[in-house]
């Protein structure tokens, strides 16, 4: 395996610090490296593989569509996408959806969508964004223009201009921030890579209010926290609001490559044909993937599940705080959670590794927990064993 591993740093860009692993395969809520170690998994491929692995019912879907076609191209209608998106406008509660290739894809057409209508409505001068501090939306140059973490930005600046950030969970700050130019609020419900900070009630509804008065578009990012992962089928919607556009990506297609974004009927109407587009995003492949997914969460009452597991996850972490001095608090939704430390989470992420546990990072000390949303409460427990001892 570790042969294996250096041929593969001599032909691939070093952009990622990789784990000093090669995983083969997976089976449920574990993965295998190519020497047969077999590991828990509880990062679910970066919160993406919402029903783990090999689920029978998945896997038949995209076999079957790949036999009927994998690429048909945009200037064509095709089954698989008029179902995507009618399931995924069904669930966010919005009317028209946009099919991406990734979250990052997915945050800049919402970037264009939501200026294209501020000129729609005779705002041509609205150039500017309020994000967030520690926001994460991705690494394309729009995307990361509203990144609010310096580090991702700083090696790239110049970036787009007209961005301002405000704090997090305080509105003052995004009143503060909000000008007659602005047009647009792009916020995430649940901080992913920021250290996993839930939103507090007020302050989305407080940004919601802002945006009404003041005639601008509100932005949710759901692609990590959104598909279920916090208990509720996008995170907002445990706010009693509803934004402008939705952006979404990770679960929505099990491990398939594909973002979208989402909006109203009034607001779809500023993109005319040629006003953005994509090669890739929807082909009948990746619409498939959405399709089944959502199919599956349906019947199996996933969200649910996730709801009632997610609330045993943060007992069994809450128990970790009380009696380990290095942990510092556990916050999150659903199964989204993190775990802050006193010091660096990395250290204790490849302890856990070597152990045959997967775990991620959010930030500098924070362990974050993002499985497969069909864990049980005997893989919380098989975790939580391994973390009480790493600590």
């Amino acid at each position: 395996m570790q042969k294996k591993i250096a041929e593969a740093e001599n032909y691939l860009i070093h952009s990622y610090n990789r784990y000093p692993v090669m995983l083969d395969h997976g089976e449920g809520v574990y993965l295998y490296d190519t020497e047969g170690k077999k590991y828990l998994d509880f990062g679910g491929g970066i919160a993406v593989c919402a029903l783990g692995y090999s689920d029978e019912t998945y896997k038949n879907a995209l076999k079957e569509q790949i036999d009927r076609g994998i690429h048909f191209s945009n200037y064509f209608y095709s089954e698989p996408l008029v179902k995507a998106a009618k399931g995924l406008a069904d669930a966010s509660g919005m009317d028209k959806v946009f099919m991406a290739n990734s979250g990052g894809e997915a945050n800049e057409g919402a970037l264009k969508l939501a200026r294209k209508y501020a000129i729609m409505k005779g705002h041509e001068e609205r150039h500017e964004i309020v994000s967030m501090d520690k926001a994460f939306h991705g690494r394309s140059m729009g995307a990361l223009s509203v990144t609010g973490t310096k580090k991702y930005r700083e090696p790239f600046e110049p970036m787009i201009g007209g961005v301002s950030f405000a704090r997090y969970n305080d509105l003052d700050s995004v009143k503060e921030k909000i000008t007659n130019n602005t047009y647009a609020v792009i916020v995430e419900a649940v901080q992913g890579e920021g250290g996993i900070y839930p939103a507090d009630r007020e302050f989305l509804q407080g940004i919601r209010t802002l945006c009404d008065e003041h005639d601008i578009m509100m932005i949710c990012d759901e692609i990590q926290c959104g598909m279920g992962r916090t208990g509720r089928m996008f995170a907002y919607q445990h706010y009693g609001i509803q934004p402008d556009i939705v952006t979404m990506a990770k679960g929505i297609g099990n491990g398939m490559t594909v973002g979208a974004f989402a909006t109203t009927a009034e607001i779809a109407e500023a993109l005319v044909p040629g006003d953005h587009g994509t090669t890739f995003g929807g082909n009948p492949l990746a619409a498939a993937a959405v399709s089944v997914t959502l199919d599956i969460f349906a019947k199996n009452n996933i969200v649910q599940h996730v709801a009632e597991t997610g609330v045993y996850l943060g007992e069994r972490l809450e128990e970790i705080v009380k009696a380990k001095k290095i942990a510092r608090e556990t916050r999150g939704l659903g199964l989204m959670r993190g775990l802050e430390l006193t010091e660096a989470a990395g250290p204790y992420v490849m302890k856990a590794l070597e152990k045959g546990l997967i775990l991620m990072s959010a930030g500098t000390n924070v362990i974050r927990f993002v499985p497969p949303l069909v864990i049980e409460k005997k893989h919380v427990d098989e975790m939580t064993a391994v973390l009480d001892k790493i600590l």
